[in-house]
């Protein structure tokens, strides 16, 4: 059994839960996320806390049990805290803007990079233009595009220039200037 689903959830204060036709429905003070159960898995529901049980043993439902357990998890800290991923531009020129409900980055490339906000997502921008900052209540909603976000341009290999998470550590290569030295030489071949 998962470590994780051995114990009850405990729902915060102001959150309702609510379970029809497999579907767990979570409402909270900043919203509602909706979760479809699949079959052999239970949740029960108590005045103060979630339990997330199984029916069987097979290994499929052992595998659903904790994934479950850590999403309705997500769930409840989603509808009362909500989830935040940061980015950075790095790069000289590079800049981000909000303009019609669209995100704009200017990264580099001949044309700038447009790209439509979810309406369950908001975004901010600070620090002139080069740290981003998303919220919403679904964690992987904000996630994924987060990860759409650093896409358009990875940070590289030598420089670290791109898009990247605030706290990533890049493992950037040496430049060629230390083969330079030795290899300037042999490139001219003597006579």
């Amino acid at each position: 059994m998962s470590k994780l689903a051995r114990k009850p959830i405990k729902i915060p204060p102001k959150v309702a839960v609510k379970s029809e036709s497999n579907v767990l429905k979570i409402q909270g003070p900043k919203g509602t996320l909706e979760k479809a159960i699949p079959q052999g898995i239970d949740v029960v529901i108590s005045s103060d806390s979630v339990k997330v049980t199984r029916k069987n043993d097979e290994k499929t439902v052992r595998m659903l049990h904790g994934m479950y357990t850590s999403l309705i998890i997500n769930m409840l800290q989603g509808v009362t805290e909500g989830f935040k991923k940061e980015l950075e531009l790095v790069g000289v020129g590079y800049k981000a803007d909000i303009k019609d409900k669209s995100l704009v980055f200017n990264i580099g490339f001949t044309k700038p990079v447009i790209m439509l906000l979810p309406s369950d997502i908001n975004a901010k921008i600070e620090e002139k233009q080069t740290k981003l900052i998303l919220t919403g209540i679904d964690k992987d909603k904000v996630g994924l595009y987060a990860a759409k976000i650093r896409a358009i341009k990875p940070p590289d290999a030598y420089k670290g220039k791109g898009i990247k998470f605030i706290g990533e550590v890049l493992k950037l290569k040496p430049g060629k200037s230390a083969a330079g030295s030795t290899g300037g030489a042999a490139a001219g071949g003597g006579k």
